[in-house]
């Protein structure tokens, strides 16, 4: 009931618009105004809208609890001797009776009589607080309306008061966004430092067993897990080198290619098609490199293989015939295809903005295209791609599902791309994945490889900003 006042408060806000507009308009006759008619109104409108909005959130946040408050102050004795979870369920239960739904349990006696009772209790409450804020929203509504046309007069500075509001407006957004970023950053470091207290911070780094297990007894064999976090990183780094080993040169010369090369027609028609890939979801790609890239490659290399069996490098092809599907090299592909879009797009957009005065010059030296290419957009737009390569570069080592359906979950300490690997990310979902206890090594370790990750890709940004500012180049 709260929020279909909605519709009524932004009716009674337009109204009030066009309310303080035309009084505005009428006392403002023979004098000089300090604003426009429309800002009055804007400002009525935000004096209407905004305390009213404040009332509904307010409204829709402690409504709850309250009800809850009131429905255990009034219940029953029967009720209120059960133990916390069958009272809690019991209250639900009430609930969804008294909105005209089934309970979700068969209550025995005495429950299954008071039920009906407690779901009108419950269903009378949730009224009175429905439409105590919907009567709360509509009051403080109606006074901020008769504030503002109190205050509507010629010399009112309506203009500046509705930028003041506009830039709090801003201003909350921003502060909603550093604040965000300070609570990931508390969460992650106040974990962490948990996870720390049990595992020196050395072994978690440099250690190179991952095996995040613990013992739910105290006898149970195998009761101390390893947290060594080396073969994650490790095979998260070469992931991601595979990666851009796809990615960024067929990315860097398409976007060459369509930006200096191709024609008008050829352009607008690849173009469309290659970002195309941009969409597709990354389970998609996950199912393409297990059934499709991953086959191929294992046949691929058991036919190699073969041939090697029994001769001079009979090692190597008694390897190579036990290559599975599963591995670095498949997922690193599959990821460096996904990335092609990121890489050409923005690469082309950035080199299309190096000033054409500069692509003159160089025709007017007699410099052919490629030099122009070479010696002078790509210097000009090192900027920009160095932002696409480290985009890329972000999304490979942020990329989870390709990584578990394509490279496995062995954690492996190798950079063999034909072996099974698994990443950071992958190993952060599946400590977190189902019910689990935030007080066991196992289940902080995943904000220890967070940290770890956030701290990593920090550096990156940071290095990377380094190296654009030093060859950075100004042009007019």
């Amino acid at each position: 009931m709260t929020w279909l006042f909605l519709p009524i408060l932004i009716a009674a806000a337009v109204a009030a618009y066009f309310g303080a507009r035309k009084l505005a308009s009428l006392r403002a006759r023979g004098e000089r105004a300090h604003s426009r008619p429309a800002q009055h109104g804007a400002y009525a409108l935000i004096w209407t809208a905004v305390p009213a909005l404040v009332v509904l959130i307010g409204a829709s946040i402690f409504t709850a609890p309250v009800e809850h408050q009131l429905m255990a102050s009034g219940a029953p004795e029967a009720v209120q001797q059960l133990e916390p979870f069958r009272r809690q369920a019991f209250y639900a239960d009430a609930q969804a009776v008294g909105a005209g739904r089934e309970a979700m349990q068969i209550w025995p006696a005495p429950y299954a009589e008071l039920l009906p009772q407690e779901g009108r209790r419950a269903d009378r409450i949730h009224t009175m607080l429905s439409l105590a804020g919907v009567v709360g929203a509509a009051l403080a509504a109606l006074l901020g309306a008769l504030f503002v046309f109190s205050q509507i007069r010629p010399g009112m500075r309506a203009r500046n008061r509705v930028e003041g509001w506009i830039v709090g407006a801003l201003f909350a957004c921003s502060a909603v966004a550093v604040l965000t970023t300070l609570g990931i950053v508390a969460s992650l470091v106040y974990d962490s430092i948990r996870f720390f207290s049990s595992v020196p911070i050395t072994e978690f780094l440099f250690g190179t067993q991952w095996s995040p297990q613990t013992a739910i007894r105290a006898d149970q064999v195998g009761s101390s897990g390893a947290f060594g976090a080396l073969p994650l990183f490790a095979g998260t780094f070469l992931i991601m080198v595979i990666a851009m080993i796809v990615a960024a040169p067929i990315g860097l010369f398409s976007a060459i290619y369509l930006s200096e090369y191709a024609g008008p027609t050829f352009r607008a028609t690849v173009k469309p098609i290659l970002e195309i890939l941009a969409g597709v979801p990354t389970v998609v790609y996950g199912f393409f490199a297990a059934l499709t890239v991953g086959p191929a490659m294992r046949v691929f290399f058991n036919t190699i293989g073969s041939w090697f069996v029994g001769g001079p490098l009979d090692g190597l092809g008694q390897y190579l015939m036990l290559v599975q599907n599963q591995m670095a090299l498949v997922a690193g592909g599959v990821m460096g295809i996904m990335l092609i879009p990121f890489v050409s797009s923005l690469s082309d957009d950035i080199i299309n903005a190096v000033p054409q005065s500069l692509r003159d010059g160089s025709y007017a030296m007699g410099a052919t295209k490629s030099e122009t290419v070479k010696r002078v957009l790509l210097p000009a737009a090192l900027p920009g791609v160095a932002g696409a390569m480290l985009l890329a570069m972000s999304r490979a080592i942020g990329e989870t599902m390709i990584v578990t359906m394509a490279a496995g979950l062995a954690a492996k300490l190798t950079l063999n791309p034909l072996e099974t690997v698994t990443t950071v990310t992958v190993q952060i979902v599946t400590l977190l994945t189902g019910d689990q206890e935030f007080n066991s090594p196992k289940t902080l370790s995943a904000f220890g490889l967070g940290l770890t990750l956030f701290l990593v890709t920090l550096l990156l940004n940071i290095v990377a900003q380094r190296i654009v500012q030093t060859y950075r180049q100004q042009y007019d």
